[in-house]
């Protein structure tokens, strides 16, 4: 089981480059960056965690930008975006930026996607709320064509462009790992049906909870007629407790990632020093 962290960055926070190579020092195999590209002051959709939202939702750097610098500092270390909001992004330009950040950091870019749950910021960039799961799918199998193809096209009820010619192609072949994230049952078909992984809400690491999740995931995917092996499970959001921790290695989680806070190093550091006693218990 590989362990990764994932941070708000923002111009008061630990900076991409010093944390990177601070994870990377300590043999951890990731640094993820979730998207926001700015939070309207009005609010049509709660936010999940209850109450306001926290300032580094709109403080945040580009995550794409962000990574590209922690990547620069680093040789080993992974960087992904956790996740990217692709109903408000341009499917050619993001395309265009996914290849590039893979090919420059040679291969060890993830690329974590969602549809969102911030209806205003989601219309504020366009696109019809009720519509946006199609769109996403829409995006990303645009996207998947433009990576594998010398001259691709799609023609979509949302996305629609002729034939074209776009490079770099990803470094990984035939594109960075997609891993779908969000809830069982909807998010779980979306990435069986266009993804490499998954990333589920776990609000309970136990059997009960996200453990018979996942078995009805794996389930699902051999239905569908995917190997469930092709299918890693990334859970975000873990806590530095060992039992839980086993419980994921039990259950055969591919990556878990712990939360930092957009803080300085002195803050960070001693979370990382704690999480390196964690890796080493859990024998990873």
């Amino acid at each position: 089981m590989k362990i990764g962290a994932v941070m708000f960055f923002t111009t008061d926070s630990m900076q991409p480059a010093e944390l990177g190579r601070a994870l990377e020092e300590r043999g951890f195999e990731s640094l993820w960056v979730p998207e926001h590209t700015h939070v309207p002051l009005t609010r049509l959709s709660e936010y999940p965690g209850g109450g306001p939202l926290p300032r580094p939702y709109y403080d945040i750097y580009d995550p794409f930008l962000a990574l590209n610098t922690a990547a620069a500092a680093t040789t080993t270390l992974k960087v992904g975006t956790g996740i990217a909001l692709l109903v408000q992004r341009d499917p050619i330009v993001t395309a265009k930026m996914v290849s590039t950040i893979d090919q420059l950091s040679r291969g060890r870019f993830l690329f974590g996607v969602g549809n969102g749950w911030n209806r205003d910021e989601i219309e504020n960039h366009g696109t019809v709320f009720e519509t946006r799961n199609k769109l996403a799918r829409e995006r990303i199998e645009a996207m998947q064509t433009i990576w594998t193809r010398d001259e691709p096209s799609y023609d979509g009820e949302f996305v629609t462009f002729g034939p074209m010619n776009q490079w770099p192609k990803p470094f990984q072949k035939p594109y960075p790992p997609v891993i779908v994230g969000g809830a069982y049952p909807y998010a779980a078909r979306r990435a069986i049906r266009y993804g490499n992984g998954w990333i589920p809400r776990a609000d309970r690491l136990e059997h009960e909870g996200v453990g018979v999740v996942i078995r009805k995931f794996r389930a699902m995917a051999t239905e569908a007629g995917r190997d469930p092996a092709s299918l890693p499970i990334s859970i975000f959001r873990v806590p530095d407790d060992l039992a839980k921790l086993r419980f994921c290695q039990e259950i055969g989680v591919d990556r878990v990632v712990f939360s930092l806070p957009a803080a300085k190093a002195d803050t960070i550091m001693p979370i990382l020093d704690r999480w390196s006693q964690v890796k080493r218990e859990l024998g990873v």
